[in-house]
């Protein structure tokens, strides 16, 4: 049942890679045809990303400095942002294991870089 189930998300993640890197090239769309849509649409979603990661990172930010007197940069807004996207859509999704410790080791590294830096910034180094 597993092998099953891991053999359907690598085939699901295959489709949405395929998808996504056949649209490399085709910068010539007919206005109003399907392909100009769903490049909009593509960046909808991304922006729509972004933005979520930004509000993220904002909010964190801002705890950060209430608790260091404004001494994190703001700088590191989407880093942390987009950190915490990863760390949420991880504890929400849980991949499958050989993906999930991959992923969390680089959360971690992400996560201890980015301590040391907000540190730093504390400590004006």
């Amino acid at each position: 049942m597993n092998r099953k189930k891991s053999v359907f998300v690598y085939a699901l993640l295959a489709l949405v890679l395929g998808v996504s890197i056949s649209g490399f090239g085709q910068d010539a769309a007919i206005p109003g045809s399907v392909g100009s849509r769903a490049g909009t649409a593509i960046e909808q979603a991304l922006t729509y990303i972004d933005s979520v990661a930004t509000y993220l990172g904002q909010g964190i930010i801002y705890i950060l400095n209430l608790i260091t007197n404004d001494r994190v940069s703001a700088d590191l807004e989407k880093p942390i942002g987009y950190l915490s996207l990863i760390t949420l859509l991880l504890l929400l999704f849980g991949l499958l294991d050989f993906a999930r410790r991959i992923i969390w080791i680089g959360i971690i590294v992400g996560w201890v870089l980015l301590v040391v830096r907000i540190v730093l910034d504390a400590l004006n180094i």
